[in-house]
């Protein structure tokens, strides 16, 4: 039987050896909600103090809810900087996705109080920044600012699907966030899409065909 492998843990590493090439501050980005039939897609970029990391901070899927928005305090307070950006439903209609996330990219660095040298970017896709970067593949299990970032991210768009889910009742926003979950489905069912939907996504085209 193999021996399983240990999991990653997030370190400071990679911040610092860019730092170190850049000479100035590295910030970490990371997205949330790239898979989703409804909401917009929401990003956020973190600047850590190697002094004073919070205790804990992990990639956001790998963490409970309640730690997620625990944590996102503590990095809030404690961050030299952070930023978060939204792409609406519209904005990924006209744009697709993957310019739409790096526009949310884009919203969220500009949103720094402090103007990094350079960023650290989850997975392998070399986005337009307002910044030089540098690719990271599964960097939230790797990366620190890139984890921190991964969890404001997930918990500033976890609340605006809350608020989705106040303004078109029925659909479960609140619970599963707009992903495609059984409930959802047999929702899109009976009531159709609402404006919160991407109506480019393939589910929500049929429905609107059908």
């Amino acid at each position: 039987m193999k021996a399983r492998r240990p999991k990653a843990i997030p370190t400071l590493t990679p911040e610092t050896t860019l730092w170190q090439a850049v000479g100035g501050p590295v910030c970490g980005v990371d997205e949330a909600g790239r898979g989703p039939w409804a909401g917009p897609v929401s990003a956020a970029a973190v600047i850590l103090d190697p002094a004073n990391v919070p205790g804990g901070i992990d990639d956001s899927k790998a963490l409970t809810a309640a730690r997620r928005e625990a944590l996102q305090h503590e990095i809030k307070a404690r961050a030299v900087a952070w930023g978060v950006g939204f792409a609406s439903v519209e904005e990924i209609a006209e744009l697709n996705i993957l310019q739409a996330t790096g526009l949310a990219m884009c919203r969220a660095i500009e949103a720094l109080s402090v103007t990094p040298a350079a960023a650290l970017v989850d997975g392998n896709y070399r986005f337009d920044l307002p910044c030089p970067i540098q690719t990271v593949v599964k960097g939230d299990s790797l990366s620190l600012s890139i984890a921190a970032a991964s969890i404001l991210a997930k918990t500033a768009r976890d609340r605006l699907m809350v608020d989705l889910d106040a303004q078109w009742p029925g659909y479960g926003f609140a619970a599963h966030k707009g992903y495609a979950a059984p409930t959802h489905l047999a929702a899109l069912k009976s009531l159709g899409p609402c404006p919160a939907h991407r109506r480019n996504w393939a589910p929500i085209r049929a429905l609107l065909e059908a």
